[in-house]
């Protein structure tokens, strides 16, 4: 299988999409410049709203890890924050308009403070009237016809305009919107659209901007607003609306029953945060992390429908459905530069509790003539039966039962080291970290807990006995987050094992809900700390031995969100070392690096880094079609060159173009539906290379025990 991951970068767009822009004579620029837009009706405030805010404001300045003062400095922050959610792009306001929101931006202190909740919504009206005027001017344009485009001009688009200055006139925005009108154009061609498939496209999405923008409630001002303030004080405290907060986690929802997959909002897209383990996304493996959802459909012969600038809720309804129903997502890959888009076919279903459990296997290490076995792990998240451990059940089932289980059974295979897979896991119960990271140790502490009142709480392991106390290395990737980084950090601090791969996600807090008066508050309370005193928070775990990462600069893991809790350091608890393997890291990086050279997965997954890196920073595009093709063609020709550089190395037959590729993937993923998916365990040069790595510090440290 070929190893595919997806660069996440987070969207340059505005809230419709990457749109560009027409060359248009000038007595039609000059049409377009009247004012297109219609009263929406104005959005007011509630009593109960106001009430809610007051209270947020209090909860969060009492109770938040993080002591922020509600004063003139942090109400111009949240004032700004408040403008990025709005126009993120810089497309919507006019510099008249910021100067008119000035006098908010002030007094947003004291108006917090007040439950004064006036001048966010009037911002908020202002952007739904200049969010219809643009799309009016859209619907204007696609009017004109598509024939009438001089797609031959020499010009280009600023796609990522956030640190752009707000435009200072009508007309300076209108010319801004027709190049975005003519990038949109330019990007549905270049996925073989027709134009009249275009025409209808860009109508449909523009129409059902304005019919959302009509259908806007005081309860979608309030949460932008509101989680504009929440921000400030770090991204995992939101406020959630009554109707969020009755289905509290749409995202855990989606995973229950849908596609399994976690998804946010990011500027107007609708964007995969993560896949679930064992649902059905993760089963079809084409989606991935950083892709942007652009369409969906039902079954194979529904049409598409444009979900760009759609709310989260309402393209959730469109993707969930009943078990076994067919839904087809149109995606922009996280990897892909110009905007082409994939379609990929997932069958609803439930998650498989089965396939998020812990499997293992043996791994046969050859060292000249001698081959050591090696035991593998793998474990996709920390799960736990909560209501069947709460019940009684003696059966109930965890991570830490199954992996004890495992690893009885494996001590019977005549093992020379074990192997912890976390690769992905994004995490779950704490309890299940702390327990499992007790296997490996005789006894001690797991993670500390730092709350904000600045008071320590140890976690401890409860099982005196060590299941397992060999050698032993721990694998993670930059989706390795929150439990997965508990275990990983424990095992480093305690030398009982090597953590071998990428830096994992950094999420090291603790949120709790807290009920109000309308909605609810989730809220960040504390920091987990490793025994070591260093936090898991923003940095993560470093591994002692790094894999390249193709999400390595991209837009995931927690130091890439605004205003994350930053990285820091207590003091240190006692504990017993198992071992220090500092004396063996560059001998063992040496010999990494050595083996790795020539190693084809390696070199493919260096080449696709270096391949994304070179073009992941555009800040233009050009707006000539001839330019674009071959902009398009000479990326598709450069990666069809990298796959089939290891196709090659693997005796596989070559590519003759991209889109076999793609065929190839989608008829695997048919072969493979309803079976469970698993990562290829006869060619994981990954596991295989973090093998080899152990077997050398087995060797290393026999040699340094028979020297003594």
């Amino acid at each position: 299988m070929i190893p595919t991951l997806r660069k996440a970068r987070k969207s340059t767009s505005v809230t419709l999409g990457w749109i560009s822009a027409l060359c248009l004579s000038v007595n039609i620029a000059i049409a377009a410049d009247q004012d297109l837009g219609r009263n929406v009706e104005e959005l007011k405030p509630s009593l109960q709203q106001a009430i809610a805010s007051v209270n947020v404001v209090q909860l969060l300045s009492r109770n938040h890890y993080r002591k922020l003062p509600i004063d003139q400095e942090n109400g111009e922050k949240v004032f700004q924050r408040y403008l990025d959610r709005l126009d993120p792009n810089r497309s919507f306001f006019l510099q008249s308009d910021i100067k008119e929101f000035d006098g908010y931006r002030e007094k947003l202190d004291s108006s917090l403070k007040n439950g004064d909740l006036k001048p966010a919504f009037a911002m908020f009206n202002r952007y739904r009237t200049r969010a219809e005027e643009r799309a009016r001017f859209m619907l204007a344009l696609v009017e004109q016809g598509l024939g009438k485009l001089d797609l031959k001009r020499d010009e280009s688009l600023v796609v990522d305009r956030k640190e752009e200055p707000w435009l200072t006139s009508k007309k300076e925005q209108r010319n801004l919107w027709r190049k975005q009108f003519k990038d949109s154009v330019l990007s549905l061609k270049l996925n073989n659209k027709t134009d009249e498939e275009i025409s209808e496209q860009l109508t449909r999405r523009n129409n059902n901007l304005i019919r959302r923008l009509h259908q806007s409630k005081s309860e979608d001002a309030f949460q932008t607003y509101i989680n504009s303030f929440t921000g400030i004080f770090d991204p995992h405290t939101q406020y959630f609306s009554p109707q969020t907060a009755e289905n509290f986690d749409i995202n855990m929802s989606l995973s229950l029953e849908g596609i399994g997959a976690v998804l946010s909002s990011e500027d107007e897209y609708t964007k995969v945060v993560s896949v679930v383990p064992g649902g059905p996304a993760e089963t079809a493996g084409q989606l991935k992390p950083g892709d942007k959802i652009v369409s969906v459909a039902q079954g194979r012969k529904g049409t598409m429908e444009d979900v760009v600038g759609m709310r989260l809720d309402d393209v959730v309804k469109l993707i969930r459905g009943k078990k076994q129903t067919l839904v087809r997502l149109e995606v922009i890959p996280g990897s892909s530069k110009s905007n082409t888009t994939r379609i990929y076919e997932i069958v609803r279903d439930k998650v498989k509790l089965e396939e998020q459990d812990a499997s293992s296997r043996i791994l046969e290490v050859k060292e000249g003539k001698k081959t050591k076995r090696i035991g593998v792990i793998e474990i996709p998240t920390f799960y736990i039966d909560f209501k069947a451990a709460q019940r009684g059940d003696p059966d109930y089932k965890s991570t830490t039962r199954d992996v004890r289980k495992i690893l009885n059974d494996l001590k019977n295979k005549n093992l020379d080291g074990l192997i912890v897979d976390l690769r992905g896991n994004g995490g779950g119960s704490l309890q299940e970290a702390n327990e499992l990271t007790g296997l490996f140790i005789d006894q001690g502490p797991t993670v500390l807990v730092r709350d904000s009142r600045g008071r320590t709480e140890r976690q401890q392991d409860p099982d005196p006995s060590q299941v397992y106390g060999g050698p032993m290395a721990v694998v993670v990737d930059r989706l390795s987050a929150s439990a997965s980084e508990i275990f990983a950090g424990a095992m480093q601090d305690y030398g009982r094992a090597i953590v071998i791969g990428g830096q994992t996600y950094g999420k090291g807090t603790v949120q709790s809900i807290q009920p109000l008066n309308h909605g609810q508050l989730k809220l960040t309370l504390a920091k987990f700390y490793r025994i070591s005193g260093q936090s898991t928070q923003n940095q993560g775990v470093l591994p002692d031995i790094t894999y390249p990462s193709l999400y390595d600069g991209r837009d995931i893991g927690e130091s890439k969100l605004p205003d994350a809790l930053p990285w820091d350091t207590i003091s240190p608890i006692s504990f017993r070392s198992y071992g220090d393997f500092k004396p063996y890291l560059k001998p063992l990086e040496q010999a990494h690096i050595k083996r790795t050279k020539d190693n084809a997965d390696f070199v493919y997954l260096n080449e696709m880094k270096n391949y994304l890196s070179r073009y992941e920073n555009t800040e233009k595009v050009s707006l000539n079609e001839n330019k674009r093709k071959l902009e398009l063609q000479t990326m598709r020709s450069q990666r069809l060159a990298i796959e089939n550089r290891l196709r090659k190395s693997k005796g596989q037959n070559l590519l003759n173009n991209l889109d076999e590729l793609e065929d190839a993937e989608q008829k695997e993923t048919a072969a493979n539906h309803g079976k469970k998916k698993s990562k290829d365990k006869d060619d994981d040069a990954f596991i295989l290379e973090a093998g080899k790595i152990l077997a050398d510090l087995i060797t290393l440290e026999k040699q340094q025990t028979a020297s003594r």
